[in-house]
């Protein structure tokens, strides 16, 4: 991921409407932003909760999760999974066996979360929306009694994702945008709680601005490549992506350019440049 800045004072999780309440993971750092963002969702006066991304393998903060969700008298029914990576999944079979409630994600290999399914808890309908780019096993839930849409890493509260190659691919981040788009702009999703950062508020907007923005930088790839080629000196230690990330990625952090180049790799792939 591609923070624009320092982690936000003002987010430490909380609720979002009357069914999403976001229990921050304390895990900052210039890939994670605040956190994890772990969301409980239910309907209003049941009993029986979804759990989204339990995150890393933390126990203070798996206990901090099981702490909300007792306070309100509820219990674990469902665990679902955005996508693999630890800062979402590492708890995943340690978090089963606190709560006894099954995992269900993409890719797993059983149980599967198909394109477009309804997910039913206790009275709470989530559909399914499978967005792979950031990975390959990367899905959205819209909970649509609150317009809003849950997207792990696809779409963060602050700055914008990196396309992880090569399990990610930008041929099919492109084509989960526009996905978005068409869910956020019709209104179906008004708001945003994604897997790091705070809430996003203006869902079309956002989405919008991260179409742009990633047509904007695969443009600039594509300068960056033509000028590497009018001026081929190999630099010591640094491939083409490397010296692409130099280039495109100036203003960015350089703890952040491993990030960057996995990428550029992505982006060099769709142009056929790798």
């Amino acid at each position: 991921m591609r923070p624009t800045g320092p982690a936000d004072p003002g987010w430490r999780g909380g609720a979002w409407g009357e069914r999403a309440h976001a229990v921050l993971c304390p895990n900052p750092s210039p890939m994670t932003l605040e956190g994890t963002n772990t969301w409980v969702l239910s309907e209003p006066g049941s009993t029986d909760v979804v759990v989204v991304d339990p995150g890393p393998l933390h126990e203070e903060h798996l206990q901090a999760v099981l702490d909300h969700v007792g306070s309100r008298g509820a219990r674990v029914a469902l665990t679902l999974l955005t996508h693999g990576h630890d800062d979402h999944a590492e708890s995943a079979g340690r978090w089963a066996e606190l709560t006894g409630a099954p995992v269900r994600a993409v890719g797993r290999g059983h149980d599967d979360l198909e394109e477009g399914e309804v997910v039913r808890v206790g009275g709470l309908e989530l559909l399914t929306v499978r967005t792979p780019g950031h990975t390959a096993d990367s899905v959205s839930f819209l909970l649509p009694a609150e317009q809003v849409l849950l997207t792990g890493d696809t779409v963060l509260g602050r700055g914008t994702t990196v396309v992880a190659y090569p399990d990610g691919d930008l041929t099919s981040y492109l084509a989960s945008l526009e996905r978005l788009r068409t869910l956020t702009g019709s209104g179906r999703a008004t708001s945003i709680a994604p897997g790091h950062g705070p809430v996003v508020p203006d869902a079309a907007g956002t989405v919008e601005h991260y179409w742009r923005h990633r047509h904007e930088r695969l443009e600039q790839v594509r300068d960056a490549v033509e000028r590497l080629r009018a001026d081929p000196a190999p630099v010591a230690g640094a491939d083409l992506a490397d010296r692409v990330v130099q280039l495109v990625y100036a203003d960015v952090p350089r703890e952040v350019w491993p990030a960057a180049r996995l990428s550029v790799l992505a982006q060099l792939d769709y142009l056929g440049r790798l």
